[in-house]
């Protein structure tokens, strides 16, 4: 059986983290071939020339040259979803004919409802079928024992679990759950690519990060620590200046 043509991707952040969300939800879609990953438009123009690109991942602010700006100097561009962290953007994004958006911090489920909803507007490329199998689609969850019943929690809501010794406390978008399991249990469970311990008693979701420093991660205007037994790891990911 001949396999699907890989819709080849480039992914253009100045933004550290939000470079890596992006890079590791192209990583989880069998679909989607990551050709680069750069952090200004100067790097981007520079793989669109090396690369056979079919969508764009852009992030319209950026410093030096804004991604609206960019946009402009491409005579052939491929298929553009614009990135942001502020909602006034997404109009300027549209007038520079982007197919869709995508709203800072960027959930899984919204990242393949944006790529599925683009890449079939365009038949001459791609079949009329949906990219993606219910499977994949398939909102990811876990079930947590707690008030004699059993939860299910999205992890795309999981904003970060913190360890209460012997039981641990799963702070979502709507609610707090507390559960009797060890923190290092739950890890085990937990999607590496999305999710990262920063301490003994913290694992926080990486796409819910509001700020950072070599020290402190806040989530949800919480300041959580980030411990020296983690802190090569955290480092690495975050790609934290030493």
């Amino acid at each position: 059986m001949r396999q699907p043509k890989k819709i080849i991707c480039l992914a253009v952040d100045d933004e550290p983290l939000a470079l890596s969300v992006l890079e590791q939800y192209i990583d989880r879609v069998p679909q989607l071939q990551l050709a680069a990953a750069c952090n200004t438009a100067v790097e981007a123009l520079s793989a669109l020339q090396h690369h056979a690109i079919d969508l764009l991942f852009l992030d319209i602010q950026m410093p030096q040259w804004l991604g609206a700006d960019f946009i402009k100097t491409l005579t052939d561009p491929p298929k553009i979803i614009f990135t942001t962290a502020v909602h006034k953007f997404v109009v300027e994004g549209f007038e520079e004919n982007a197919m869709d958006y995508l709203l800072k911090p960027i959930s899984f489920d919204r990242f393949i409802k944006t790529v599925n909803k683009v890449m079939e507007t365009d038949l001459s490329t791609t079949p009329t079928q949906n990219l993606f199998t219910e499977k994949e689609t398939t909102d990811p969850h876990l079930y947590f024992r707690a008030d004699r019943k059993m939860i299910k929690v999205s992890l795309a809501d999981i904003l970060y679990i913190e360890s209460l010794k012997d039981y641990i406390r799963v702070v979502t978008q709507t609610k707090n759950i507390i559960t009797r399991k060890s923190i290092s249990s739950l890890e085990e469970t937990l999607p590496p690519q999305a999710f990262i311990r920063i301490h003994r008693s913290f694992i926080i979701a990486l796409n819910k990060i509001e700020s950072y420093n070599s020290e402190m991660v806040e989530v949800a205007k919480k300041k959580l620590p980030i411990s020296r037994m983690y802190k090569h790891e955290v480092g690495r990911v975050l790609k934290l200046e030493a």
